[in-house]
């Protein structure tokens, strides 16, 4: 079958585990894909990094499932989270529609977070957090490993991680 390994990246990490996924894979991969792309291919895996909870890039897919009728499909979003199942169901309940959400496989990928590589948009985010999390009055390890991050960047990602992916595929 052929297949396809498409995404967004901001940071890094998704690109490192989209290129990690198409090697295991030997297929085919493309950043910032377009409908064209993609319309030829029986496997397709999207990925991209979560940004005010949604997916980069997800959109790709979940807008042409009809056109894309009959593909096997695969998302990935990649977080900075350590990715506790409590939070990605609340995840996943906001940022996929209830169809989509049960017609494609979804996995959560740890990613990292290097404020450095971030561009300006991004960067006012992240100050707009930062300035919340400064002002609690009792602070998380999460939150607490976040702050520090914004200091000494954390890179989290790891081929192991897609062992769930291939495995799915591999079924």
């Amino acid at each position: 079958m052929k297949t396809i390994v498409v995404y967004k990246s901001k940071g890094g990490y998704t690109k490192k585990y989209a290129e990690w996924l198409a090697e295991s894979l030997d297929c085919d991969i493309k950043e910032n894909a377009s409908f064209g792309d993609i319309a030829d291919y029986d496997i397709i895996i999207c990925g991209g990094g979560i940004y005010a909870g949604r997916i980069n890039g997800a959109k790709l897919i979940t807008k042409n499932l009809a056109k894309l009728s009959g593909k096997k499909f695969v998302l990935f979003a990649v977080g900075a989270s350590v990715g506790r199942p409590e939070e990605l169901e609340e995840f996943w309940t906001k940022a996929l529609e209830d169809t989509v959400r049960d017609r494609i496989p979804h996995f959560y990928l740890r990613g990292g977070f290097d404020y450095g590589r971030l561009g300006g948009v991004d960067r006012l985010m992240m100050n707009m957090l930062k300035k919340m999390l400064l002002k609690k009055e009792s602070l998380t390890d999460d939150d607490k490993g976040l702050l520090a991050a914004y200091d000494t960047p954390i890179d989290f990602t790891d081929r192991d991680n897609l062992a769930d992916i291939i495995k799915f595929l591999a079924e």
